[in-house]
């Protein structure tokens, strides 16, 4: 087997529903994609299937199937748009927190052949902060944080950031402005975040960026096709692509830490 290689694990997560974070998990899946960067798109959102919807794709094998060995982790793999290939949402993921001994271990190697053949792993989680959410957030080595500009968006960004940074000792987020007018309108919502998380508590929050309103991204979800896919010259698919050339630039994890399997092994742990 060969060595494994630093693979870059990014949860992308927003603290509540309809902030746009399954299209932002995608469409940077395949923006990242087209690249030159192999990406791996694990939908995480346990109760509902988005990745699944958005896309059209219908899955034939889940993880529960790799667990009990029936197949390989490779056979549940969905190619998607743009060459991201799909773990998709089933009830295997959801057992992924109760898991026996010998199912941990399965997971661990599972994940770990795939190892050599992935460079980023997009976590697309649920909304909320659930346990399972968590789970994915603590194992996770980049958090992005999607957010809109409605008072609900910001609480509910603000309590999981105190979450992560009071419980378990994250103090990193980048984040995102989603359906926003323009630059000038995602940096005012940004200023309001960091307002109130300078005022009690002790995190470093970075702005990646805005991704605009965009008509050409309802549109493309009634179609079931990506916006970056069905309409690459839209303006969410030019603001996705500036953010894949940052996140690229992001720097990889240097530790064994850093390697696939050891994100199965936190996110499996942290429920020990």
């Amino acid at each position: 087997m060969s060595r494994p290689h630093p693979v870059q694990v990014i949860a992308v997560t927003g603290g509540k529903g309809g902030v746009g974070k399954s299209n932002v998990s995608v469409n940077l899946g395949i923006a990242l994609s087209q690249m030159g960067r192999r990406v791996i798109l694990l939908d995480a959102d346990l109760g509902l299937a988005n990745i699944d919807v958005l896309l059209g794709i219908s899955a034939k094998r889940n993880l529960a199937e790799v667990l009990s060995g029936e197949c390989d982790l490779r056979d549940v793999l969905v190619n998607g748009p743009g060459g991201v290939r799909i773990v998709p949402a089933s009830s295997g993921t959801q057992r992924m927190t109760q898991l026996s001994p010998m199912e941990h271990a399965g997971l661990i190697n599972a994940f770990s052949e795939l190892g050599d053949q992935v460079d980023v792993l997009i976590v697309d989680t649920a909304a909320g902060i659930s346990e399972s959410v968590v789970s994915f957030l603590r194992a996770a080595q980049e958090l992005l944080l999607v957010v809109c500009d409605e008072p609900t968006s910001i609480t509910d960004a603000y309590a999981l950031i105190k979450l992560m940074n009071r419980d378990y000792g994250v103090n990193r987020f980048r984040i995102l402005a989603n359906q926003v007018r323009n630059e000038q309108e995602g940096k005012h919502l940004f200023g309001k975040l960091t307002r109130v998380t300078e005022r009690f508590l002790d995190v470093a929050l970075q702005y990646v960026g805005m991704v605009p309103y965009d008509e050409a991204v309802r549109k493309a979800v009634q179609r079931q096709r990506a916006v970056l896919d069905a309409y690459p010259r839209a303006k969410a698919s030019l603001a996705i692509k500036a953010l894949a050339e940052q996140v690229d630039s992001w720097p990889l994890p240097t530790s064994p830490r850093g390697h696939l399997e050891f994100f199965v092994e936190r996110l499996v742990g942290s429920n020990t």
